[in-house]
């Protein structure tokens, strides 16, 4: 009996040892299934990248089924000085705010307080009888208008199909429009306005395009985020602090930075012929440069932006799409339904044009032709911001991305090399 329990414990321990040197073996050429071999030519790239000036740091995070696969940051976050940039600097992620509205909706909408197919009239009174855009005379930005064929909704808001451009960076015939009405683009907005006077004014202007049927960049996102004030009682810094940061712990997302937090906010660079050099405060708030302080999160301001206003991490946003990668919830919080999640990372302009991909409610989603003319999976969802920062969910490859830098203007098209070298990398066990 001795000798029958004395060869099975060897076989256990030579089972153990065998195991254990598996491990081993395995954790020296992956990391969270990827190959740690073929994740050295995402350090290679992003090197040379930035030895060639192509941006000056970059700060990159890849998490699979929730654990880091990939983290590290690049270069510096003042070019001119040459201080390191770091992996917990804050970034202006800009546009990436409108998915943290767009959830903020949707809360609202499991709560019974709105319906997507709901008028904006209904929240916003001056939305009433809607125009559009007839005929437009940019010598003088002089227009005339049709009355709207139905009014615009709130789906039509987060799908950008409502027909309201963009103030500063659309269309010459938006910017005209807007800048003659005191509409800007909701980024670096100074001290003193706040966004249910802008977004009421924006409603007397026209819009560019009947209801539902162009898919057109806008203000949308700041509109939906008066919303979210209205129906809420609170502001929307308030109302993301309440029922998105904390929830998420995500202490580190803001519209204007907190005195301590505001030596980590990262240098706004700019590409121009004379190559990269750092902005100062007068350079974009020259009218010909968009008339935006680089310097705003680090100001105060009563103006909060749904569309392009938050300052944030690469790690709190990668919680934020973690909690969507997962159905709604995060560390035992649930901030969605998981059908409501399905909803807004679905199809819902059904044909009309954005290149390959489609939108959803708040996010560009995937395709068949997307997917065969890239790495990803069909109905992966995405976006960015206008200074550099972009991300995107692969629900089928549990993979978040994003990829960080800070600049305006010019820009190289590295963040496309990035999605190659992730999906390079990873071992697929589906092939």
């Amino acid at each position: 009996m001795k000798k029958i329990l004395l060869t099975a414990f060897l076989f256990l321990m030579t089972l153990s040892w065998l195991y254990s040197q598996t491990a081993a073996a395995k954790s020296n050429t992956e990391i969270e299934g990827f190959s740690v071999e073929r994740l050295k030519l995402l350090d290679q790239n992003i090197t040379k990248w930035i030895a060639d000036k192509w941006m000056p740091g970059v700060v990159v995070l890849i998490t699979h089924n929730g654990k880091t696969a990939y983290s590290k940051s690049f270069g510096y976050s003042d070019f001119e000085i040459k201080t390191p940039l770091k992996s917990d600097q804050l970034f202006r992620v800009a546009s990436q705010t409108k998915a943290i509205t767009s959830v903020a909706i949707m809360q609202l909408y499991e709560q019974g307080k709105l319906m997507l197919d709901d008028s904006v009239a209904k929240f916003v009174p001056e939305f009433a009888n809607a125009r559009v855009i007839d005929k437009f005379n940019m010598d003088d930005t002089t227009y005339t208008t049709i009355k709207a064929v139905r009014p615009v909704t709130i789906r039509d808001l987060l799908t950008h199909t409502s027909g309201i451009g963009y103030a500063q960076i659309g269309s010459p015939m938006a910017n005209a429009i807007y800048a003659k009405n005191n509409i800007t683009a909701g980024i670096g907005t100074e001290v003193g306005p706040v966004l249910g006077t802008a977004m009421r004014r924006l409603a007397t202007l026209p819009l560019l395009h009947q209801p539902g049927k162009q898919w057109t960049y806008g203000l949308n996102s700041d509109l939906l985020g008066y919303i979210v004030e209205v129906v809420s009682g609170t502001t929307l810094d308030q109302y993301f602090r309440k029922n998105i940061f904390d929830p998420l712990s995500m202490n580190d997302t803001w519209f204007y930075l907190p005195t301590q937090k505001q030596p980590r906010l990262t240098t706004l660079t700019i590409e121009d012929d004379k190559g990269l050099h750092a902005m100062n405060s007068g350079y974009l708030a020259d009218p010909a440069n968009k008339g935006i302080n680089p310097g705003y999160p680090n100001t105060s301001g009563t103006y909060f932006s749904g569309g392009a206003g938050l300052t944030s991490t690469i790690r709190d946003y990668d919680t934020f799409l973690q909690m969507l990668l997962n159905g709604g919830t995060f560390n035992g919080k649930r901030l969605l339904s998981p059908n409501s999640v399905r909803m807004m990372t679905s199809n819902q302009v059904r044909d009309l044009s954005l290149g390959d991909d489609k939108f959803g409610l708040g996010f560009s989603i995937a395709t068949n032709q997307t997917a065969a003319n890239a790495p990803v999976s069909v109905g992966t969802f995405g976006w960015g911001g206008a200074f550099g920062t972009e991300y995107w969910v692969d629900p089928k490859e549990k993979i978040v991305a994003q990829f960080y830098i800070q600049m305006y203007g010019r820009r190289h098209n590295a963040a496309n090399g990035f999605k190659v070298l992730v999906y390079q990398a990873l071992n697929n066990k589906g092939f």
